[in-house]
């Protein structure tokens, strides 16, 4: 997962770049007024994101397996808790009644 981010950072600030170089030298229009760095970044992330979206689509994947393997160990071992906290709930409970029933046994003999 890091390494995906990692990537899809890189391709970010290779468009952040690309985007810069392509406004300061005028082939791309410079944003109004003060709003030129804003400009620059949303441009970079428009366009870093189809090619994320295409270029790490392997990667994506690969991550996203990671993601649904630890998603299914969790509920794993959430459900395995679940089921003991039931034993000993369950074995308490006949654990009282068996009490329960002893003394009221000896409270009729």
């Amino acid at each position: 997962m890091l390494r995906y981010t990692l990537m899809r950072l890189g391709v970010f600030v290779g468009c952040l770049v690309a985007v810069w170089g392509l406004v300061y030298s005028g082939v791309v229009p410079r944003g109004l007024g003060d709003s030129n760095g804003m400009w620059i970044v949303l441009l970079a992330l428009v366009i870093s994101a189809p090619i994320s979206f295409v270029v790490l689509r392997k990667e994506r994947d690969r991550a996203s397996v990671t993601v649904v393997e630890r998603v299914d160990r969790m509920k794993a071992n959430l459900e395995a808790n679940r089921t003991q906290e039931d034993e000993a709930v369950d074995s308490a409970h006949a654990q009282g009644r068996a009490g329960e029933q002893g003394r009221t046994q000896e409270q009729a003999s």
